[in-house]
């Protein structure tokens, strides 16, 4: 068992988040989980892109939510560790779990495949095959080659650390099928991808590659990368990336039963939770709360959005009238304790007041630390 255990969705229910304030006066922040916003927001995602969805279980390995995402329909996890693996196969026991890293542990893809059936793995230099051979039955598994690929519209280049540059790649499609395996392609244009050209880009590099080959390819992985919007920081819609997708991949070399896989973290993961936290201190047009930089917030330093939809709450209703920005600051002793971006609240937000910011799911509670002794694992359900 893992350190989540095995959990079920069967928290603490309320109708909306006044009525938890009202009934909890909560000191530690508390994380609301939205069920329909999950399974709906999945649905919508897998019935519109034109292949197979891998959730990538990093934006969020909490139990509760690989259920519901599992419900709108996702049938296929993007995993990164025995322990991510352990966990989906816990919650979801019938769910395809992909081991989609080129750096494992010693004896873990042994492991994945010898308890939990896991036959998809992946591989980005020629030095990485023996290694993994040695672990796996190779002919009953499908071994992806990672290509590097970035473009400019992404807030995060994860080519950076992984993926063989363009013109290697067939050499290791090569040799993967001379180790026994079915070969397959992969690569990921980055994080939190601002234009859908990238992926015409990318997929125009991987035509090349695939040209070159002396056999077909029939699983293509495009990664992941999907943004959404939040204030300040608007995108396109999804169906404007998946339109590219889709036009370009049928310009690729032709091949039997092709089929485009893709792995969506954030665009799973981020719509269906929100952090309820407290105004702990005011001074002036600064506030601090009980959960910061450390905690559910700490993706904030990274480049991309700068804050989340919020909405203030005083004894138990929602809090309105004329606002001003505040700067936020978290509880710890730390300097770097401090959102990047100013939010508009009521002129008279106090100590006491509650905040609610929404679409937080992704990359809050899977990064989280205990920093200072403050952390939070009060979590909740909001059926309204």
């Amino acid at each position: 068992m893992n350190r989540f255990g095995v959990m079920k969705i069967n928290r603490v229910s309320f109708a909306n988040v006044e009525e938890m304030l009202r009934a909890l006066q909560p000191v530690i922040p508390v994380y609301c989980i939205y069920p329909d916003v999950y399974e709906a927001n999945a649905r919508d995602f897998v019935a519109g892109f034109p292949g197979r969805v891998l959730y990538a279980v990093k934006a969020n390995a909490y139990p509760d939510i690989i259920q519901l995402i599992y419900q709108g329909g996702v049938r296929h996890f993007d995993c990164a560790s025995l322990a991510e693996i352990e966990t989906v196969m816990q919650v979801c026991p019938d769910a395809l779990c992909y081991f989609m890293t080129p750096v494992r542990l010693r004896g873990a893809a042994r492991e994945a495949q010898s308890r939990f059936g896991v036959k998809h793995f992946m591989i980005d230099h020629l030095s990485g095959l023996e290694p993994l051979a040695g672990e796996i039955d190779m002919g009953s598994s499908v071994v992806f080659a990672r290509m590097a690929t970035s473009h400019p519209s992404a807030m995060q280049d994860l080519s950076v650390r992984f993926g063989a540059p363009p013109a290697d790649v067939a050499d290791i499609l090569n040799a993967i099928a001379g180790a026994g395996a079915e070969p397959a392609l992969a690569f990921n244009v980055g994080s939190s991808v601002t234009s859908p050209d990238a992926y015409r880009h990318a997929i125009g590099l991987a035509r090349n590659v695939l040209a070159a080959l002396p056999f077909e390819i029939r699983l293509i992985d495009i990664g992941g990368g999907f943004p959404r919007s939040y204030p300040g920081f608007e995108v396109p819609s999804l169906n404007e990336y998946f339109d590219v997708i889709r036009a370009n991949v049928a310009t690729l070399p032709p091949a039997s039963n092709r089929e485009v896989l893709v792995e969506p973290g954030r665009a799973l993961a981020a719509p269906g939770l929100s952090a309820v936290v407290e105004v702990l201190l005011r001074k002036e047009q600064r506030l601090y709360l009980n959960d910061g930089m450390y905690g559910i917030f700490w993706e904030l330093r990274f480049k991309g959005h700068e804050r989340f939809p919020v909405r203030a709450f005083r004894d138990g209703k929602t809090l309105r009238g004329e606002t001003q920005s505040f700067r936020l600051h978290g509880p710890t002793c730390d300097s770097t304790d401090t959102m990047p971006g100013e939010v508009e609240l009521p002129v008279d937000i106090r100590p006491g007041d509650y905040l609610e910011f929404s679409g937080i799911g992704a990359y809050s509670l899977s990064g989280r630390t205990e920093f200072n002794g403050h952390y939070s694992d009060q979590l909740v359900t909001i059926t309204g």
